[in-house]
């Protein structure tokens, strides 16, 4: 039987050099695609970290963790719109359901 909603984290790394109001935005178009077919269960900004390895000549990075519910057919979407999005260095999404 195929799930219907499902329990996700999806945690994203923005560019640092990204000003306040670019990463509000972001953080805001992210959060309102997945408000658009899902629940939102928490966003937390971790704010500026640095990274484990340099990415693009950076050693820093914005993260962002976002937890949701949804359809099983969002996660795709959401990591397609990641990957087309600048600014955006890295991104994954992960099922918490086993």
């Amino acid at each position: 039987m195929a799930k219907i909603n499902g329990s996700y984290e999806a945690m994203y790394i923005l560019d640092p050099n990204l000003s306040e109001e670019a990463t509000a935005a972001l953080v805001e178009k992210f959060t309102g695609l997945v408000e658009n077919s899902g629940t939102i269960t928490e966003v937390d900004q971790w704010g500026k970290r640095r990274l484990a390895y340099p990415i693009n000549d950076l050693n820093e990075g914005y993260y962002v963790l976002m937890t949701f519910t949804a359809a099983a057919a969002l996660p795709a979407e959401l990591d397609r719109v990641f990957r087309i999005t600048d600014g955006v260095m890295r991104s994954m999404i992960i099922s918490k359901d086993q």
